[in-house]
């Protein structure tokens, strides 16, 4: 249990800042999720991370004991599009954890990298082995992942260049009248609720630059039947040209497009009676490979569950198949 008392000097800081200044070896991150957990107190009551202190306020900070945590290869069926001795190009389904967090200590895809692979790079850190980037929980698709650290660093430096290829197909609420565009609009984590991002205009709040590109590949007009249950739908092609959290679902959900199945961003569970996730996939990744300089391009198929929806929302009830990618 940590116990302080604010002086004249914190008067006015946010609760969140002042106890990464004052409970040593704490990060915001966990601080915030302490909060969310009502294991902080001021005064003897649950406050915000927002909170302003006030001279003598009485803050009580109970910090579990930390979790004894060993990473352990498990047997889960990878799904390995490509793998040389530098890197894999790996799919991973919809509901399937990148790489292990706070609640998620098992059955993630990294766990299925260490069975899998020999070697993974450790650049990345003893939870992230060979990650070099993620894919939300609920958004499927394809995943880079570094076997060596001259790949990893490569690969870190093309994403963070903005010169990897990433192609996203998405189905999406409403109809989109233009036939493409793009959404710049900086984002940051939400105001009021911390496991969110948003679109972020103040300029005494966090956000980074993110710009989305998106060409609408088929409208789903309500008017073809009751099927859809009286909602149009798009479905786009998505490239990123930045990559922040969440950014995608951020972005459609900011121009009143959100992602079909998204809940946290305004999205509906249930199209046409089918309770759906979100209906995000990461269809194409194209990089230059590390050793050889031969640039690779990969691309899957939508999932059985996306392309079902489509299908049915299809008003011939014909099947309605993505575009192969470009080349």
């Amino acid at each position: 249990m940590i116990e302080l008392t604010v002086t004249k000097e914190d008067a006015g800081r946010r609760l969140d800042a002042y106890l990464v200044k004052e409970a040593h070896g704490l990060s915001r991150t966990f601080i915030q999720k302490l909060i969310d957990d009502l294991k902080v107190e001021i005064n003897g009551h649950p406050p915000k991370h927002s909170c302003r202190l006030k001279i003598g306020d009485r803050i009580t900070v109970d910090v579990p004991p930390p979790k004894k945590f060993e990473l352990k290869p498990e047997n889960i069926p990878l799904d390995v599009v490509y793998e040389d001795d530098d890197l894999m190009v790996v799919y991973k389904p919809r509901g399937m954890v990148t790489h292990p967090a706070m609640g998620n200590y098992s059955g993630t895809l990294v766990h299925a990298l260490l069975y899998h692979a020999k070697n993974l790079s450790g650049i990345g850190g003893v939870m992230r082995p060979g990650i070099v980037h993620r894919l939300d929980k609920d958004t499927s698709g394809l995943l880079l992942v570094a076997k060596s650290d001259l790949a990893h660093r490569s690969l870190s430096k093309q994403i963070k260049d903005r010169t990897v290829k990433r192609e996203y197909a998405a189905l999406v609420h409403g109809t989109i009248e233009q036939d493409d565009g793009f959404v710049q609009a900086p984002i940051g984590r939400h105001p009021r609720d911390r496991k969110k991002m948003a679109v972020i205009k103040n300029p005494d709040l966090k956000s980074r630059e993110a710009l989305t590109f998106f060409k609408v590949i088929k409208r789903f007009p309500a008017k073809g039947g009751s099927a859809s249950g009286g909602k149009d739908f798009t479905l786009v092609e998505l490239k990123l040209k930045t990559g922040r959290t969440h950014q995608i679902r951020v972005h459609m959900s900011y121009i009143k497009h959100p992602v079909a199945g998204d809940r946290t961003y305004g999205g509906k569970t249930n199209i046409m009676g089918i309770e759906v996730k979100t209906l995000l996939h990461a269809r194409t990744i194209g990089f230059v490979h590390p050793r050889t300089g031969k640039y690779l391009e990969f691309s899957s198929p939508l999932p059985d569950d996306m392309q079902e929806i489509i299908n049915l929302l299809n008003p011939n009830n014909e099947k309605s198949e993505y575009p192969k990618s470009e080349q």
